[in-house]
């Protein structure tokens, strides 16, 4: 079984943007890594991925937005880690992040896969971020891929009312 790109249409042509949190970056860089590994696996050359980094979290939705809104990505990317603590602060700040990240997809039309870690502890967060395919990085590319392929055969939206 191809574990890159599951049968889908080629995305070699195709640009990727990663927006990666730099707060946790001994998790995030971890993620970025498997990310541009299972887009150069797939075909993706290495110029078509741009790695845009961001202070936080919280900071991926809009700079997600910005990349989608320039025309020149056929999916973002973003990956980030947020590691439950002793207020409700986790809990504002993953669902704010989660709904940024939707609502900026849904109005660009552009893909945007959801690699950001909502864990625990920070050793949950390690693991999710290993060596290989178990790595949220290269799944959350994977899911980008087979987006961006999905779409493609569904075509481009109509003008048509």
């Amino acid at each position: 079984m191809n574990h890159v790109n599951h049968g889908t249409a080629p995305v070699g042509a195709s640009r990727f943007a990663l927006v990666v949190s730099r707060f946790n970056d001994f998790v995030t860089d971890r993620l970025q890594a498997g990310a541009i590994e299972a887009l150069t696996a797939a075909g993706v050359p290495a110029d078509s991925i741009c790695v845009v980094r961001v202070p936080g979290a919280f900071e991926i939705p809009i700079a997600a937005r910005r990349a989608a809104q320039t025309g020149g990505f056929a999916a973002i990317v973003c990956l980030g880690c947020i590691v439950r603590g002793e207020t409700p602060h986790f809990d504002f700040l993953a669902s704010a992040v989660a709904h940024g990240i939707t609502a900026a997809a849904a109005d660009t039309g552009i893909p945007m896969t959801f690699g950001v870690l909502t864990t625990n502890s920070i050793e949950e967060a390690v693991a999710r971020a290993g060596a290989g395919v178990s790595n949220k990085g290269w799944e959350a590319a994977v899911a980008a891929m087979e987006t961006v392929a999905a779409l493609a055969q569904i075509g481009r939206p109509s003008t048509v009312p």
